[in-house]
């Protein structure tokens, strides 16, 4: 195997950022700093270091979707002393890492794994994974409105990528206050996307949570619970992992 996919796939970080750490002299096997790329190891054999850490590959691979709720971040640690979803997801002896990241403010579906090499390819814009979010906004929205926010909303002089957008059912609270629920679809998820698309066309998010990452859903999942991944919602990401 090579060396920088070995790291990858051990949740080291990317392939190109293990290439820059090879490069650097910080990756050793047996005892020996390695800096040539395309280095190819012994998996089973071999003695791979990091940061004086002896790296392994993870002995079974785990796939789990968790339902994010509000007021959690996406990080092992927080020094905020923020709660995070591994809070939520503990599970002896397996270093997960989140496929991707959703904001403190944002609840729904998120997928973890130990398979770092996947988690890292699959969140690269070129992969282009379509993710769906419900969106409810305070108040109507009208037809011109969504025609900006399908056709990629302008702010500041630049342009967000384009979107689905449907309206799906109005609302109305306790102190009889409109409110509206719109499916949003996105593909590219530059970073607070979503919420910079409503806030370029003035309108507040009351909430804002992700219910399906391709064809995996959220599901009846509750707030704050996970699973591991159906057999059928495997088959669906062993489609993604081909697709690499």
């Amino acid at each position: 195997m090579r060396l920088n996919k070995f790291l990858s796939t051990s949740g080291v970080a990317s392939r190109r950022k293990c290439d820059e750490l090879i490069i650097q002299g910080k990756i050793k096997v047996n005892n020996l700093v390695v800096k040539e790329l395309g280095t190819i190891i012994d998996e089973k054999k071999d003695i791979v270091e990091f940061d004086g850490k002896i790296i392994k590959l993870p002995l079974d691979f785990l796939y789990i979707k968790l339902n994010k709720p509000k007021g959690y971040i996406c990080s092992a640690k927080d020094t905020k002393g923020r709660k995070t979803i591994f809070d939520l997801v503990k599970i002896p002896n397996v270093r997960l890492f989140n496929i991707g990241r959703l904001d403190y403010d944002t609840e729904g579906l998120l997928l973890l794994t130990n398979d770092g090499d996947f988690a890292q390819s699959i969140i690269h814009p070129s992969f282009e994974i379509e993710k769906e979010y419900y969106v409810t906004i305070q108040g109507h929205i009208k037809e011109s409105e969504l025609a900006v926010l399908r056709a990629g909303v302008v702010i500041n002089g630049n342009k967000l990528p384009k979107a689905k957008v449907e309206v799906l059912k109005i609302l109305k609270d306790s102190n009889q206050q409109i409110k509206t629920r719109l499916s949003v679809k996105i593909k590219e998820g530059l970073n607070h996307q979503i919420r910079k698309m409503f806030q370029g066309i003035g309108k507040e998010i009351i909430l804002l949570k992700r219910v399906s990452i391709g064809q995996i859903k959220l599901g009846g999942l509750s707030r704050g619970d996970y699973k591991k991944l159906s057999s059928k919602e495997m088959e669906i990401l062993t489609k993604y992992k081909n697709t690499k």
